[in-house]
């Protein structure tokens, strides 16, 4: 194993299904977890969820990407969260998986744009799973099928005050409802991107296939990319 490679090999996961949350509350506890990661107070995480309708502007934000105006977010009841991960204006909703990976990464062969790659790498194996050819655009970061998104991926890294490295948070948002586009991202100009579409899995597919069910199914190729093990090998969804 190269010492890249390594960098990811951190032991155990403890990975987990918490249903939908608010997005403030769940950012919250993205930063409090990671000072207790970098504490060493808690192994590293990856946290699966969902949030109630809600647009995040990152750190590359546009506000004239948000087409709606505060009577209709209200009508529509959406959320609005200026946020600390990089990317512009995104759309968080029921029928999407959110996946928040607080892992500790090494400074010793660091490569924070591996990182990024490698995420994108673990849905498009998933969708591989399922006949889905997917992969990355030139210039954009997320996963895409064809000229249409499935998957937008915003990311930060914490500088670690107790060791060398990073602590990441925020993380991908991955479509699986059918409709969700126009649900949801109608009201946007997703990422910034206004030439491509958005899709979803269930939209492709012609399933129903669940947000919990896709939460089991993404997860062990997570562990596999990232060569973590479960803290808990029991279910994953938290009663």
């Amino acid at each position: 194993m190269t010492e890249r490679e390594n960098h990811y090999a951190s032991g155990m996961l403890d990975a987990r299904y918490i249903g939908q949350v608010p997005y403030g509350e769940a950012w919250d506890m993205q930063k409090a977890y990671v000072k207790q990661i970098d504490g060493g107070e808690r192994a590293e995480t990856l946290l699966l969820l969902q949030h109630p309708p809600t647009y995040t502007l990152g750190s590359d934000r546009h506000p004239e990407h948000l087409l709606l105006d505060q009577e209709e977010l209200a009508a529509r009841n959406i959320s609005v969260f200026e946020i600390d991960r990089g990317g512009d204006i995104t759309y968080h909703g029921p029928g999407q998986l959110v996946g928040y990976p607080l892992l500790y990464l090494d400074a010793v062969g660091l490569d924070l744009h591996a990182y990024l790659r490698s995420l994108e790498q673990v849905i498009i194996d998933w969708l591989g799973g399922h006949g889905i050819e997917a992969g990355r655009k030139p210039e954009y970061t997320g996963v895409w099928v064809g000229d249409e998104k499935i998957a937008a991926i915003g990311i930060k890294f914490n500088k670690a005050r107790h060791r060398r490295g990073f602590i990441t948070s925020h993380g991908f948002a991955l479509n699986i409802k059918s409709g969700i586009a126009s649900e949801g991202f109608g009201g946007i100009v997703p990422c910034g991107i206004q030439q491509f579409g958005v899709t979803s899995f269930n939209d492709l597919t012609g399933r129903s296939l669940s947000v919990e069910e896709a939460a089991e199914e993404l997860l062990p190729y997570f562990l596999k990319q990232f060569r973590y093990e479960r803290t808990d090998n029991g279910a994953l969804t938290q009663e």
